[in-house]
């Protein structure tokens, strides 16, 4: 019997890849630096914990968009955040990640990407067979594309023969750490519009800005061209359990493409798991224990990025300042010479010789779609918090207490990491 397979053949989403070979490395004894893998790595709260546990004897499937109780909690933390939001236009999920694939199958076109975008956009265009055009972000921050360069890429895809009608966005963005400001974020939704571009903006971060900025929703810039997707993977550090949110506009197209991608979740998930569902409501509820939570994490991760981009400045490598999330995305290019003697000549490389002589494990920009000869590659701080619930606790009362920055484990890795660039770079 002859099997067809997918030509090209899929291959591993780079950040549970590199999650994987660091675990075996690990396993077989040797001591690794782990900033290539974006989780959380926090405490879940024991609310949810517990929410979980009364759920679990609850087995029925549920309505495909999600539980109506469920739906109107999202709807309310929307409207909460300057959205308003019926929970009509909410589809819940088993994780972002299947509702953004879902949006790659029910809307048409190509897919337009900043440069560098989070690893599993362009993957999943590909499997939905959809061709991917790129544009380079802005100096400042990552996320968005520069909206000077946007319409020349546009123009340039359809002249090439390429159908780009979506546009995908993150803010705050995975790999930069950053968020735009709204006066870019505006320019950039202006073009996108009056080059036919329908926006999906994951905002699976957006509560996790770091110190007092505002962040502002492409959905309040433009609701009836955007649909938002999220989350409580990052901010509430529950990855594992597999809870995505999907806010179409409340358009006669945004009701279709609610109903468009029901269609797809009924053939593939069905739904999300019950007891899961049930914890995911009382997230979404909001009570003051949760919230408190969530900022206590927010000032966690900002104190730690904060001290491991001190690290990285020290080095003389550029990096822009991170101001959401737990990531940075340094960038070498400038000591290509020094480094092509070395024989590292790609971001590939260089995050080869980190890992195999220095321990330090971090992602290539090419896995974010970066130029190859570009020397950049993402840092992932949220893995520094300890191995186990008892040290993140007292990790997260250290950030309260202002001193994140000194948790032993914190201030190894600043200088692991400081040492490991010094001995390439310089």
């Amino acid at each position: 019997m002859t099997v067809s397979l997918l030509n090209p053949a899929p291959i591993l989403s780079a950040t549970l890849a590199i999650h994987e070979e660091v675990k075996r490395r690990v396993h077989a004894g040797e001591d690794i630096l782990h900033l290539g893998f974006g989780e959380a790595g926090l405490p879940i709260h024991p609310l949810l914990r517990d929410a979980l546990n009364a759920g679990s004897a609850e087995g029925g499937y549920a309505p495909v968009a999600g539980d109506p109780i469920l739906r109107r909690n999202v709807a309310g933390f929307y409207t909460r955040r300057r959205l308003e939001t019926d929970m009509s236009q909410i589809v819940v999920g088993p994780g972002s990640k299947a509702l953004l694939f879902a949006l790659m199958l029910a809307l048409d076109g190509d897919l337009v990407l900043p440069k560098p975008a989070w690893v599993s956009y362009a993957a999943q265009a590909a499997l939905a067979g959809k061709e991917v055009v790129r544009v380079p972000i802005l100096a400042e921050a990552g996320g968005i594309p520069e909206p000077d360069l946007l319409e020349k890429a546009v123009l340039r895809a359809r002249t090439a023969g390429k159908d780009p009608r979506l546009l995908l966005i993150t803010q705050p963005d995975n790999p930069t750490g950053t968020t735009a400001s709204q006066d870019d974020l505006v320019r950039t939704l202006e073009v996108a519009r009056s080059c036919g571009l329908f926006v999906i903006s994951d905002e699976i971060y957006r509560d996790l800005l770091h110190g007092d900025g505002t962040f502002v929703s492409a959905a309040e810039i433009d609701d009836a061209n955007c649909v938002v997707t999220g989350g409580l993977s990052k901010s509430h550090a529950l990855g594992g359990w597999r809870v995505g949110t999907l806010r179409v506009p409340r358009t006669p197209q945004g009701h279709d493409l609610q109903k468009r991608v029901c269609a797809i979740a009924s053939e593939v998930w069905s739904c999300i798991a019950t007891p899961i569902a049930r914890a995911a409501q009382l997230a979404y509820e909001e009570r003051p224990e949760i919230v408190s939570h969530v900022r206590a994490s927010c000032n966690l991760h900002a104190q730690v990025a904060a001290a491991i981009y001190t690290a990285v400045e020290a080095t003389g490598a550029a990096c822009r300042r991170p101001t959401a999330a737990f990531y940075l995305y340094p960038d070498a290019t400038h000591f290509r010479d020094g480094l092509a003697g070395r024989g590292i000549e790609t971001s590939s490389s260089l995050a080869r010789v980190l890992l195999e002589e220095f321990g330090v494990a971090v992602l290539p920009g090419t896995s974010f779609g970066d130029d190859p000869h570009a020397l950049r590659f993402r840092v992932a701080t949220s893995l520094l918090y300890g191995g186990d619930d008892e040290a993140r606790w007292a990790a997260l009362e250290a950030a309260t207490a202002g001193k994140a920055a000194q948790i032993p484990a914190v201030l190894d890795a600043a200088a692991r990491l400081r040492a490991a660039l010094h001995a390439v770079l310089v």
